[in-house]
């Protein structure tokens, strides 16, 4: 067959894939050439859209069978922030974690036990709670980042579950019914943005709960990437791609490797508190293994180890079962299938960044070494397949 011929059968979902990562692509290199002005306006009016996002006319079009802020606060907001920490662990590390609802778990936990018995402020226990949460990362790895792929994820899951089944059977954290009657973040009066009184929690309005978890968010944000710009960046980066070639090279792997654990615990620790500010409860059933999954799934789905593309994964995981709540019993096969034709039409990942695409073209499963290597024509896997 004629190289032409072959052009004109090309199938055509390789084509609209390649096309994507075209775009994508030339879209990164304006990025990375832009003026500081442009990235500067650019970041401005994607605040001001995120200030307005909780308006109703917005609300209409995103859930319409939905309130709107709420589903804006959990599960998008939630789920967004919590993809971020995970994305550090897999995504920048490389490194399987089955078990990152358990800080989720504990920073709700800690909330509910020192606003509720000791009267502690909110504000006091977002420190304590990252800083308990952090030391549970370290607690988990120190033992076990040892051990890579798929022994790691057995164990992150057994961590997991461990959190959740302590809690369940421990009276002093109220057992199954959990903990209640969590108090509300102080307010105060007279700020508001576009008549919403943005530190004013209650029950009633779930805006001020979104600014609050938009604004922990952008630092969040900042500092993930500050942090993936920086050596600790390049470190995890080495030890995704080839963790004994960067142990050769003088890369403490086991030191860095602990720190993407304890920054993403770190992360979900603070998502629990301002989740189980708002609920006002928290409950064992709340962080079961599922919520790790999903949110494994947001990671992967946006692009492993590209924060904006995670950022877009973790939105559509938390939206679209909202967007088709009209379909009632049949939006979940909706959503599958969604995820379907999405990852197999974009197997790396709707925005993912050329690092983690080259990863996936060498054959490996696309988040580095991590025991999921896929034997293609020209990888040590294939060759281990041949012999």
């Amino acid at each position: 067959m004629s190289a032409a011929s072959g052009t004109s059968h090309r199938n055509p979902v390789v084509a609209a894939r390649e096309a994507l990562g075209s775009a994508s692509d030339a879209v990164r290199d304006w990025w990375a050439g832009a003026p500081k002005w442009a990235r500067y306006l650019t970041y401005l009016v994607l605040i001001v859209l995120l200030v307005l996002a909780p308006s109703d006319a917005v609300g209409r079009i995103m859930t319409p069978d939905s309130y709107w802020p709420g589903v804006l606060f959990f599960p998008i907001g939630v789920y967004i922030l919590l993809a971020i920490g995970l994305n550090v662990v897999v995504g920048q590390a490389g490194l399987l974690d089955l078990g990152y609802v358990a800080f989720w778990a504990i920073g709700g936990y800690t909330l509910a036990v020192l606003a509720t018995r000791y009267g502690m402020n909110f504000w006091e226990v977002v420190v304590i709670a990252v800083v308990i949460s952090a030391i549970s990362g370290l607690i988990l790895g120190a033992p076990t980042l040892r051990l890579r792929g798929d022994y790691l994820a057995i164990v992150t899951l057994g961590f997991g579950e461990i959190v959740r089944i302590t809690a369940q059977n421990s009276e002093f954290l109220g057992g199954v019914a959990g903990i209640k009657n969590i108090p509300h973040p102080p307010s105060i009066e007279g700020v508001s943005i576009f008549g919403v009184d943005i530190f004013r929690y209650g029950i009633v309005d779930l805006r001020p709960y979104y600014y609050l978890l938009l604004a922990l968010g952008v630092l969040v944000v900042v500092f993930v990437r500050r942090l993936e710009k920086s050596r600790v960046g390049r470190a995890w980066a080495a030890i995704r791609e080839d963790e004994d070639a960067a142990e050769i090279m003088g890369v403490p792997t086991f030191r860095f490797k602990l720190l993407a654990f304890v920054v993403g615990a770190s992360i979900g620790g603070l998502t629990g508190v301002v989740y189980a500010a708002e609920a006002i409860s928290v409950l064992p059933n709340a962080f079961q293994f599922i919520v790790s999954a999903t949110v494994l799934i947001c990671v992967v789905l946006g692009g492993s180890g590209n924060l904006p593309g995670v950022v877009i994964g973790a939105f559509l995981i938390a939206w679209l079962p909202e967007r088709f709540r009209g379909f009632q019993e049949w939006r979940f096969l909706v959503f599958g299938a969604l995820l379907v034709i999405l990852m197999a039409w974009r197997p790396e990942g709707l925005l993912p960044s050329r690092q983690r695409r080259a990863e996936l073209k060498e054959g490996q499963g696309g988040m580095g070494s991590m025991g999921a290597e896929v034997g293609g024509p020209k990888t040590s896997a294939a060759a281990e397949v041949a012999e």
